[in-house]
């Protein structure tokens, strides 16, 4: 169109010219008397000359278009200019290190990577072909559906008692008057497709508790297969004529080649089937739901409708059985090559040999267990279960993740955007995740503790996490604290949270398991090839790590020098008694009462040190003792001198430490009632501050005060290592039988809810990651020479037995492990299944703490 418009202006350009050179009207009147031909000429001169101008101003104004519409379509417009919040950071990602591809790669790509789900395996891989389980329950005499991890199920216990986080795991699910037995086996043979073969058993029986009920007598099992890409899945023409082994459906995928899913089982089963065409993976308990209950209304039974869609990318298939029921599930790849042994293999996965080969696989579970961690000399077998339980649930709740970020923007930029969100770059994250029903995805200052427990059991799965996570940061140094990837992710999180703050951080607790490395490294606690793959990680995250260090001490630092304040409070609050701090990871614990600039936060200052550092200790073990590190090695002094912390965060007559910042006690929440619309008033808990706040010390005793003595910054033979100590040991402040609170009783916000909605949570209630943090310390300054060594230890052993015999009772008790535990009797609370950070539990039963 635009070229069409050139031409047409050069063509009339032309035509105006040459009417000027040859008038036609002049020869058209010969016999026009002389004067009239010299007026005529006299005229035409003088029409040339104005013409003559016109056609050369609009010739050099077309010269001028067709110029800028010419370098225009040589040289298109460029693209908006990506916004530096959702620009990746300059650099070659982290995982496309050579230790990161080939056969680790490869001997990583099919797990049990879905970890919301009770039984779901995947890919690693944005589009990947997915397996799951699903099952009949019944609770309160009523069926129920049970396939995403969910407490309102209601069941007894859950959970994998071993995991390996390759190729072997084993778990067990008890749901009311039925105990399912899932386990999961991962083979690389000779004809296998990549990333190998796998397969499932799945055992059912009736505890010896519950009375036969009619309802129980029979189980109904759901598997199914799901192709994120859309592939057609082909259900075998020979389906079901075979009672003890068949081939259930069959397909092809560029990845994995032609592959094929078997089913054995010994039982007399009844088999049903269902295939459909979705895009959306996030609800296929939906599809199933409401195919069984069509079902139901028109033939009054469980059972799938037999029925196909023609171009199903989802079938599932229903097992019913009397219980005892055992089923074996297995899945092999590759099967279309002349070489690929296919009936071989898929005889290795089921049956007999699959048996064997579990059997194998427990064994190697429990030898390096007891290899790692050595408890059999100190423990009794009930506190070695729970052990197996912590590590097993950490490695077996390892998901891979797929999608893009929603970042939250200022409602006044000129961005492009969808709602108020920027959308982040498509990005992968393999990851633990906190709980499996409750948080099953990834939380980066959750993962800094995850790994400090996985990298010991296997440093190669350790550095691929951290790995995955440090390729997240943008441009300028920053991570997304929370990452909601996926559409089955973002299924499980309400929407106004699921944007991230660019403005907030998070604690840096990555470098908690760098730190770790580092002294291990010095301590030749690795192999030759283990320490290369480290050292090699450290070469190509180095300039990730500075960027991310560089963002903390810019976007977060503090007035003072060396202070430091966790940004995203908000202090225009009309109903929390104290601003929260979500950034901080500690979210309710209490903080100045009047969010300010002046602030300066106790724990982040700590955190800011590991980092420096860390990275002081990274250049040094590189060998880069460039100007960097010797600004790493400054700050570090700077912030752990000894004077300069007490001068701004030590309260001598206390003997604590405290944050610093405009700050009153007389603050609360009442009552009031407020006028909605125009004839209704309600009562609502709105805050209320009695006297105007002052800077000063903010007075309050708990897991913050204590974050000088986690880091070991005071000296040994101090008398403020002695107020500490006393400050731990006292039961008037933060000591209970069953671990340490996280706030002193005798704070002025002790238990207190923070609005009408959110009850206490970092207000009094017992949390793992910080105990094993203070018994980290205690260990520490319990072997250390001074005049305190003989009561740190006293302390340490009391504070060890307290929390071990609480998370061992409470876990044979009910099942979990738990989020938090009650300060008062000692009973988890909070989401249970939470086998993140209470995990630690482990290294706190084997003694296995930092060294530095």
């Amino acid at each position: 169109m635009t070229g069409g418009g050139r031409r047409t202006a050069r063509s009339r350009t032309k035509s105006a010219a040459d009417s000027g050179d040859a008038n036609p009207s002049q020869s058209a009147r010969p016999h026009l008397r002389r004067h009239r031909d010299r007026s005529k000429s006299d005229s035409f001169i003088g029409i040339l000359n104005v013409n003559l101008k016109y056609v050369l101003g609009f010739s050099a104004a077309a010269f001028l278009i067709i110029f800028f519409t010419v370098n225009h379509l040589v040289k298109p417009a460029k693209e908006p200019k990506r916004p530096r919040v959702v620009t990746p950071f300059p650099a070659p990602k982290i995982m496309d290190l050579p230790q990161f591809q080939g056969e680790h790669r490869e001997s990583m790509y099919w797990g049990t990577y879905r970890p919301h789900i009770y039984l779901g395996i995947r890919a690693r891989a944005p589009r990947s072909l997915l397996a799951g389980l699903m099952w009949i329950g019944v609770k309160d005499g009523r069926y129920s559906l049970r396939h995403v991890c969910q407490d309102s199920d209601g069941l007894s216990s859950y959970g994998w008692t071993s995991h390996n986080g390759r190729d072997f795991g084993h778990q067990v699910l008890v749901d009311h008057g039925m105990v399912l037995a899932t386990s999961f086996f991962k083979s690389k043979e000779v004809g296998s497709g990549y990333g190998g073969d796998w397969a499932v058993r799945v055992e059912v029986q009736s505890p010896k508790s519950t009375p036969g009920e009619q309802m129980w007598k029979s189980s109904h099992l759901f598997f199914y297969l799901a192709d994120e890409d859309g592939n057609i899945l082909d259900m075998s023409k020979d389906a079901f004529k075979n009672r003890d082994h068949t081939l259930l459906v069959s397909g092809t995928r560029s990845d994995i080649e032609d592959w094929q899913l078997h089913l054995k089982s010994m039982d007399d089963v009844e088999m049903h089937y269902s295939g459909f065409r979705t895009p959306h993976m996030h609800n296929l308990s939906d599809l199933v739901q409401e195919n069984l209950g069509e079902q139901a209304r028109k033939y009054g039974g469980l059972q799938l409708s037999d029925l196909i869609h023609h171009s199903s990318n989802v079938l599932v298939f229903q097992i019913s059985a009397r219980i005892p029921l055992k089923m074996d599930i297995a899945f092999v790849t590759g099967v279309g090559s002349e070489r690929s042994r296919a009936k071989e293999r898929v005889s290795s996965l089921i049956g007999e040999s699959l048996t064997s080969r579990l059997k194998e696989k427990q064994r190697e579970f429990d030898n390096k267990f007891e290899k790692t961690f050595n408890l059999a000399d100190k423990l009794d077998t009930e506190s070695i279960i729970v052990g197996k339980a912590a590590v097993g649930n950490l490695l077996g709740g390892i998901g891979y993740f797929y999608g893009q970020s929603k970042i939250s923007v200022p409602a006044a930029a000129t961005l492009q955007r969808h709602n108020d969100y920027l959308s982040y770059w498509p990005a992968e994250l393999y990851s633990a995740v906190p709980s499996r029903p409750f948080f099953p995805r990834g939380f980066l200052w959750d993962e800094g503790f995850h790994q400090l427990l996985i990298w010991r059991w296997d440093i190669r799965i350790s550095l691929d996490i951290l790995g995955h996570w440090l390729d997240l940061m943008n441009i300028d140094g920053w991570i997304p604290r929370e990452q909601i990837l996926g559409a089955e992710a973002l299924s499980k999180v309400p929407e106004e949270f699921v944007p991230q703050h660019p403005s907030n951080g998070n604690p840096p607790t990555l470098f908690l398991v760098l730190r770790d490395l580092i002294d291990g490294m010095k301590a030749k606690k690795f192999n030759a090839a283990e320490s290369n793959e480290i050292s090699s990680f450290l070469d190509s995250a180095s300039g990730r790590l500075d960027a991310w260090f560089q963002w903390f001490n810019t976007t977060q630092s503090g007035k003072e020098k060396g202070s430091y304040y966790w940004h995203g409070r908000d202090s225009l609050t009309l109903r929390e008694l104290n601003p929260k701090t979500l950034s901080s990871g500690l979210d309710d614990y209490p903080r100045a009462s009047h969010p300010s600039e002046d602030e300066r936060h106790l724990d982040l200052r700590c955190w800011i040190l590991l980092a420096a550092d860390c990275m002081h200790s990274i250049g040094n073990l590189l060998g880069t003792e460039d100007k960097t590190t010797k600004e790493y090695t400054a700050t570090a002094k700077l912030l752990a001198d000894f004077d300069y912390l007490n001068q701004m965060h030590f309260d001598a007559a206390d003997g604590a430490y405290y944050d610093f910042g405009n700050h009153t006690e007389k603050v609360r929440l009442r009552w009031k009632e407020v006028l909605v619309g125009s004839n209704h008033a309600t009562r609502e808990l709105v805050r209320e501050v009695l006297e105007r706040p002052k800077l000063r010390l903010v007075p309050h005793v708990g897991y913050v005060s204590l974050f000088p003595f986690i880091r070991r910054m005071i000296p040994t033979d101090s008398w403020i290592l002695e107020k500490q100590l006393d400050l731990i040991s006292n039961k008037s402040v933060l000591w209970t039988d069953y671990g340490l609170r996280s706030l002193a009783r005798t704070s002025t916000l002790y238990m207190k809810r923070n609005t009408e909605h959110d009850p206490p949570y970092w207000r009094g209630p017992i949390w793992m990651n910080m105990n094993y943090l203070i018994l980290s310390a205690l260990h520490h300054y319990s072997t250390a020479d001074g005049p305190y060594r003989d009561r740190a230890k006293v302390i340490y052993d009391e504070l060890r037995g307290n929390v071990i015999r609480n998370i061992v009772r409470n876990y044979h008790q009910t099942g979990f492990l738990w989020e938090q535990y009650d300060q008062a009797k000692g009973n988890g609370k909070g989401a249970r299944l939470f086998t993140g950070w209470t995990s630690l539990i482990l290294l706190i039963m084997s003694e296995t703490y930092s060294q530095s």
